[in-house]
């Protein structure tokens, strides 16, 4: 299958990670549909954009099929995300729930949705973020739980998808500092953030294109011999400790 006939859904494709995924694609040639609270501020010729909030359950299975009866998915990225910063006594059930479907009922719909197409084509690319904190990180109760639980969906996915030809794997970032989630944390060019750097075996905070090189490699033809892997985009954060 040519490039020209990938398309590719990205979620939260109008900002931060989401966007440098959704232009990196776009630049191998890509169709490319963001789904996205807010549609992106830019445009290219090969960029679709609908509106919608993945918190909505409904809502995500109603813009998934209807992206399905129109065109043939044959990639999802799964990039949209939330962290609900809080210490344990203050969790409550609503952020349970409200991550819980973000992070595993969009991936679930957005996968339902694409796979008579990828199933029909023997080929597919489900690519799906998680983060470092699926490691552990403090006020990250649900958030931690949740990323880690798509490493093992996707593992799970992997062996059930392995003979239609669809690969699935995972890229987990590190504090990416160009970002409106790591700035609804810190400022980037705070003291915090500076100490952040510092502590990253590599010395800085990554930078939005760094995951999307990773998924770009994951999203490509010629990986077709990986499956259910997990790709820490952290600057060896994930092999090392620390503090936010």
């Amino acid at each position: 299958m040519s490039v020209a006939n990938y398309t590719a859904i990205v979620t939260g494709g109008n900002t931060g990670i989401g966007a440098a995924i959704a232009r990196g694609l776009l630049a191998e040639g890509y169709h490319v549909i963001s789904l996205s609270r807010r549609k992106p501020d830019w445009s290219d010729p090969k960029l679709s954009a609908y509106e919608v909030d993945l918190l909505d359950a409904a809502a995500t299975r109603q813009v998934t099929a209807d992206i399905a009866a129109k065109v043939a998915i044959t990639h999802i990225v799964h990039n949209a995300g939330a962290i609900r910063a809080k210490l344990l006594e203050e969790v409550e059930d609503e952020d349970v729930g409200a991550l819980a479907q973000l992070h595993f009922g969009a991936s679930i719909a957005l996968a339902q949705a694409a796979l008579p197409s990828m199933k029909q084509a023997r080929f597919g690319r489900i690519v799906l973020l998680s983060s470092r904190a699926a490691l552990g990180a403090v006020t990250r109760t649900v958030y931690s739980a949740t990323k880690a639980g798509i490493i093992g969906m996707a593992r799970t996915w992997a062996l059930e998808l392995a003979p239609f030809g669809i690969t699935v794997n995972v890229v987990a970032p590190g504090p990416i500092g160009d970002t409106e989630m790591f700035e609804s944390v810190m400022s980037p060019e705070s003291e915090r953030a500076r100490k952040l750097a510092q502590s990253i075996p590599l010395g800085r905070l990554g930078k939005s294109t760094d995951v999307a090189r990773a998924v770009s490699f994951f999203s490509s033809p010629e990986a077709d011999f990986i499956t259910g892997q997990t790709l820490y985009v952290c600057g060896g954060a994930s092999i090392g400790s620390i503090s936010i």
